[in-house]
């Protein structure tokens, strides 16, 4: 099964590549819009600011085409700016009232993670390190697959300064200064996205590539070479 690990030009995409080799999926890392509507899969990784990820993903032509792969139904796994992305907008370098315009996949503006809990505590900003993530109960089942094998609360890591907003599309959270999503799912479709960064997390890390790969891969009707 092919997978198109999305390059616009925001962090190094290596050791993504290389977690999605492991899970047995062919990877192309591409810049194109042609190879992202072709792909069996895509990915959408990425660190940095969002209106400048947002604005180089449309000037690249690569906008357009998540969204044609995702309104066709092909799988999608967005990580950490990648899932911010995924929303209708983002308030980094750009403001609560003018948030930069994201895919458009999910409702809702990404916003500042908060640096005091409701008791007045001080939180580091941005949030770096490892913290447990926990499915919402009642989770979709797709969402459930993408962490099958997971223990529920299990470690992941995560460096970020800003969060997405809580909706219906939450599937799992994590607590600093307040509970945040970090993982989130389109309704009825195998696309996914994670806050933390799965490449940088070890076994854990490993298996959800892996889940994913797997979803895509029932949901393509292509096989897979490897991985779990």
């Amino acid at each position: 099964m092919s997978v198109v690990l999305v390059d616009y030009h925001k962090g190094n995409i290596r050791s993504v590549e290389r977690g999605l080799q492991a899970a047995g999926a062919e990877v192309m890392v591409s810049d194109h819009p042609a190879d992202v509507r072709a792909a069996d899969a895509v990915v959408l990784p990425g660190v940095g600011a969002f209106s400048d990820a947002a604005a180089t993903l449309e000037e690249l032509g690569l906008a357009a085409a998540l969204r044609d792969a995702c309104a066709a139904g092909v799988p999608f796994l967005g990580i950490c700016l990648g899932m911010h992305l995924m929303f209708a907008g983002g308030e980094e370098h750009a403001s609560a009232d003018a948030p930069a315009p994201g895919l458009g996949l999910l409702p809702g503006v990404v916003g500042r993670v908060p640096a005091v809990d409701d008791a007045g505590r001080a939180f580091k900003v941005p949030h770096v390190g490892w913290n447990s993530v926990e499915l919402v109960p009642g989770a979709p089942s797709l969402p459930q697959a993408l962490f099958e094998g997971i223990r529920d609360g299990e470690f992941f890591y995560f460096t970020h300064s800003f969060q997405a907003p809580q909706t219906p599309a939450t599937v799992a959270c994590t607590c600093h200064a307040q509970s945040f999503p970090s993982a989130v799912a389109v309704p009825g479709n195998p696309q996914f996205g994670v806050q933390f960064h799965p490449e940088k997390s070890s076994d854990a890390g490993a298996r959800l590539l892996a889940n994913f790969v797997r979803l895509a891969a029932r949901d393509r009707g292509t096989g897979i070479t490897s991985g779990f």
